[in-house]
């Protein structure tokens, strides 16, 4: 007997048995089943069929492995279920937005809408290529101004910086972190204003304020790449005599240029869609400039802020035209992160 239960053992019966690679989606399908019929008895909804279906499943999942694999695998199961679904669960909002802003956005994504600016256009047709252009220049003007200064103060910070200085720019850093986009706005207007007065609207008023929002994203990014750096390298460095600034700039920068890459490109993900400060400091026009230190210019943000609260008629144009300029938006920050990942591969050390 004692044989026959050793020999079970070796055949993998008790614990160490195992459920078949099927069972979890064995166990989904029972799920599913399950609450469609209750469901449809009692109202059908997607959101209820989508939480009875996950909570059934998992009950069913960890019962069948408690039974069959053990106590300690069905912890395993029940534990892995609840970090998928709390996973599926923030993929939610993010996939509902997508969808919203690529189906509402595809009505007016032709030819016309990037090619005409809204000047002399009333009601349909009509164009945002004065916002896309107004977009570009005042985002490249704010990244060409804060990411030197984003860069040469984590550098200082991590490389330099001692004492009371040092700590006064981390706090500062720290403060302006969590500053509101309205308050760096309030800031840039209230700077213009004592310059060329209270009439004053234009690009680079929209560029200062969102350097004030950019610039501290930048550093305390580049701030925890550099500090990722290992020091062997800059001991390495110095052992052979090479001044600090020159390991600085050929070690240090050098080996975290990949991180610093997509600090800066969510620095401008940042930026790119606030509408507040820009409402403040730019305003908006119906027509392209291209020159930021004169007049008003249009943006993106302000674009579809404006579409929508204060629809032309037929409304429905105007609306079409703000869900676009989201989908324009939304494009520019993927197509920005496509950038930094091409320049992080192309720049970051090679292993081979």
């Amino acid at each position: 007997m004692s044989q026959l239960t050793s020999s079970g053992s070796g055949l993998g019966l008790g614990h160490s048995r195992h459920l078949p690679a099927w069972a979890p989606w064995g166990a989904l399908g029972l799920a599913a089943a399950f609450s469609a019929a209750v469901l449809a008895l009692a109202g059908f909804s997607t959101a209820g069929f989508l939480v009875l279906t996950a909570i059934v499943f998992t009950i069913v999942l960890v019962v069948a492995s408690r039974a069959v694999e053990g106590g300690r695998k069905a912890t395993d199961r029940f534990v892995t279920s609840l970090v998928v679904g709390a996973f599926l669960l923030a993929l939610i909002p993010l996939v509902s937005l997508i969808w919203t802003v690529v189906s509402r956005g595809a009505a007016r994504f032709d030819v016309e809408f990037f090619t005409f600016s809204m000047r002399g256009i009333v009601g349909e047709g009509g164009g945002a290529v004065h916002a896309i252009t107004g977009t570009l220049i005042i985002t490249a003007i704010t990244t060409l101004i804060s990411v030197p200064i984003g860069i040469l103060t984590a550098v200082y910070l991590v490389e330099y910086g001692r004492g009371h200085v040092a700590r006064a720019i981390t706090f500062l850093v720290d403060v302006m972190t969590g500053i509101p986009s309205i308050v760096a706005g309030l800031f840039a207007f209230a700077l213009f204003v004592l310059l060329l007065g209270p009439q004053a609207r234009l690009g680079i008023m929209g560029a200062v304020a969102l350097c004030v929002l950019m610039i501290p994203v930048v550093v305390r990014s580049t701030e925890e790449i550099l500090r990722l750096v290992p020091h062997e390298l800059r001991e390495a460095s110095y052992a052979l005599g090479v001044p600090k600034w020159r390991t600085v700039v050929k070690v240090v920068l050098r080996t975290s240029v990949a991180g610093i890459a997509t600090g800066v490109t969510l620095a401008i993900a940042r930026v790119i869609g606030e509408t507040a400060p820009l409402l403040v400091t730019v305003g908006t026009t119906t027509a392209i400039n291209y020159n930021p230190f004169e007049g008003r210019m249009s943006t993106l943000p302000t674009f579809s802020w404006f579409s929508y609260a204060s629809p032309t008629l037929p409304a429905d144009a105007s609306i079409n035209r703000a869900w676009t300029a989201a989908l324009v938006l939304v494009i520019l920050v993927m197509a920005f992160n496509l950038i930094a990942r091409v320049v992080s591969r192309a720049f970051s050390p090679k292993t081979r």
